[in-house]
């Protein structure tokens, strides 16, 4: 399906019923990061996945401001104003956890509990962000310049996705092509507008995050677990869960673990704190 918000056609899957479950995919993904997991989760609940702004099926607009990530995060609530969605569970990947995390720090009467895979609340000071925009604007402009197969064939091989290597050539063939199937502008823009150094740092807002948050991080990656320690103890009702044998991408590397953790999480959060 596919809705406009704020001049933005945004592409948009739902499965099932009760309550719903935003699902928010990584840079370079889609939808389609989800679909192993639909047949499941949705017997218990709504699965909502969208394709962010500059991904799959949803526009990629030139202008670099539009990529902002309070304005991307805007146009989720405003998506559930037209979906009807009063409250969800929100989960979100890497850049989609950042995504997932501004929501709830701007929207939080939305939310009913949070998952983060893989994710941060950005980079503490300005000097940090300002070299990680200088690093993402480089990579932007290789994306531009040489486009995506290239840059696909560079970010497939960065050591944060090492241990993808250890997964089924079947598995890594799915992934390449899901990240194969994006714009050159939408991904440079992505990392422009949406990058970790383009967004405000909340780490001195998560105290102010009341609703169950569950933080998962993969084993091998030493920097996200690092960053998820740090995390846990800002947050008022957070939980951390260290998944062995994964790195970066849980829910590829250690799928029927991630699966569980998930639906649990989702099904206790729900029951525990009601409507």
């Amino acid at each position: 399906m596919k809705f406009v918000v704020q001049g933005q056609t945004y592409y948009v899957e739902m499965y099932g019923s009760g309550q719903p479950l935003l699902l928010l995919h990584g840079f370079t993904g889609s939808c389609q990061t989800w679909h192993p997991f639909i047949s499941t989760w949705s017997r218990h609940m709504q699965c909502v996945a969208i394709d962010i702004l500059g991904h799959g099926r949803t526009d990629a607009p030139s202008a670099v401001q539009r990529y902002n990530i309070e304005i991307i995060a805007k146009d989720i609530a405003m998506l559930f104003e037209q979906l009807e969605i009063k409250k969800a569970h929100i989960l979100g990947y890497s850049m989609g956890g950042r995504l997932a995390l501004t929501f709830a720090i701007r929207y939080p009467q939305y939310v009913r509990t949070l998952i983060l895979e893989s994710s941060s609340p950005g980079l503490k000071t300005e000097k940090e962000r300002m070299k990680r925009r200088e690093e993402d604007e480089r990579l932007a402009q290789f994306i531009e310049k040489h486009g995506v197969a290239s840059f696909v064939d560079h970010w497939e091989n960065i050591p944060l996705f090492s241990s993808l290597q250890r997964l089924p050539k079947n598995m890594q063939q799915m992934l390449r092509e899901e990240r194969l199937q994006h714009t050159a502008i939408g991904l440079a823009n992505s990392l422009r507008g949406m990058g970790t150094g383009a967004q405000p740092s909340w780490w001195e807002t998560l105290h102010q995050l009341h609703m169950p948050t569950l933080l998962i991080c993969g084993e091998d990656d030493e920097k996200f677990c690092r960053i998820a320690s740090e995390m846990v103890q800002l947050l008022p009702n957070g939980t951390l869960i260290t998944v062995p044998h994964a790195g970066h991408v849980v829910h590829m590397e250690q799928r029927e673990r991630f699966g569980t953790l998930v639906q649990q999480f989702v099904l206790r959060g729900g029951l525990l704190h009601g409507d």
